[in-house]
This record gives C-alpha cells, structure tokens and sequence, in this order.
C-alpha cells in the first residue's frame, strides 16, 4: 500500500521583489497547500498607521501603533479573480492599497516594531498550525516556522529585483519610477538586515535559491526535485 505523504509546513524567505510570493502560490497550487502572505499582514499594518497619521516618510509611531493594534483586524478571504486568498483590513479588501509605493516607503520602519512582530507572528502560527501551508515573508523559517520541514531562502541581484517591481507597479497601473524602486529596495534590504527584532537572515538549513536568471518554470522544476528529495527523507 503507499504510504500518504504527510502535509509540511514550506517556508520561503528573501530579499524584497524576488517574487517569493509568485512562486509560494505556485508551489501551494501545485500541492494543494494553503498559500498565506505574512508581507501583505505587515502592509496591512503600515496602511492601517499610513492613515491614521502613525507613519509616513520612512518613521513610524511606535507607541501610537502598538496603542493601535487591538483596533486592527486582518483576516484572508477567497478571491474569486485570482483564485488566491484576498487581504482584508478590518472587514475592507486592500489588497491593492497595500501594494502602492507610499506603502513599500513605509513598511519596513513598521515591521521592526517589536510589539507589531509578536502579534503578527501568533497570528501566522496559528494559522499554519496543521501544515499543508507555504508562507513567505523574511523571518518564517528563522522565527515563525523554526521546525519547519522545507525552507527555501531567495535572492536574486538587486538591479533585477528593481525591474521586476517596477513592471508590477507599471502593470497595476500605479505610479513608478526605476530609480525610486531601486532606493527604495536598497532601503528595505539595509533595514530588514539590520534590525534588531527578527533581522533578515537565511536559516542554516534553508536551501538558497539565486533566480535572477530563472523563469517561473525553471524556478519550479527546481522545487519539484527539491520536494521530492525532501518528502521522501525519512
């Protein structure tokens, strides 16, 4: 008789615009996993502070945000157009919003917030609590989903992760300039790396994946016999 593959928590972590999102919906259609965006539940939180004047140019209100977050709820519902799970800001879809620069601009500052990691951390582990999930974010494998059975690790050249943002911005229609989302990457990488609650970093038994020069389906040829390896280990 064969034996049931047993459903694993797969963690994808890296640097801003290596499209770990893309390829975590990818790898959790693939296996029928639940894919959760733990970046969109940071943006959430920055959109939430964004108006109610608790950030902005680069500086977040600390006390005023983590003063805030009981008043914030963010929860994920179906959607019907991508087939994915949709953001939701207490009861309102921003999936959108939370993609716009001001946002990028202002994300980081807020995700370094010590108060607003722990929240978002318990929430992202109870909701992977029963595997079969793929969650990508920059502190999944180290710090939500240490014990996590696969944890992949993305980095691709920066100039490449520039344009590859810069076309997503141009094909939702938002405003982009090359130079600005090339500061704002270099930016995002030095205060992810650096701060002192969860930095960025690569799990030491996570396996690194380069894709600058990958497309899509060579990225996930790569997984396949990367899975296969994995599932199979006893």
């Amino acid at each position: 008789m064969t034996r049931k593959k047993r459903k694993i928590i797969i963690t994808v972590d890296g640097y801003s615009s290596c499209g770990k999102s893309t390829f975590a919906k990818a790898i959790a259609r693939e296996l029928g996993y639940i894919y959760i965006d733990s970046g969109a539940m940071y943006r959430a939180v920055t959109l939430f502070a964004l108006r109610r004047g608790l950030a902005g140019n680069g500086i977040a209100d600390e006390a005023g945000i983590l003063n805030a977050l009981p008043e914030i709820t963010i929860t994920f519902r179906p959607d019907s157009e991508t087939g994915f799970s949709a953001t939701y800001l207490n009861g309102e879809k921003v999936e959108r919003e939370i993609r716009d620069r001001e946002v990028s601009d202002n994300v980081s500052p807020v995700s370094t917030i010590a108060g607003v990691r722990a929240r978002l951390v318990e929430l992202q582990r109870s909701l992977g609590a029963g595997g079969g999930v793929v969650m990508d974010g920059r502190d999944i494998g180290t710090v939500v989903f240490p014990a996590a059975r696969l944890k992949i690790f993305m980095t691709a050249r920066p100039e490449v992760r520039a344009q590859r943002r810069y076309l997503e911005l141009v094909s939702k229609g938002l405003p982009a300039d090359f130079d600005a989302v090339m500061k704002n990457i270099s930016e995002r990488d030095r205060i992810d790396s650096s701060r002192e609650v969860s930095p960025l970093r690569q799990a030491d038994d996570a396996v690194v994946l380069d894709n600058s020069d990958m497309t899509p389906e060579e990225q996930m040829v790569w997984f396949r016999e990367l899975y296969k390896k994995r599932i199979n280990e006893s």
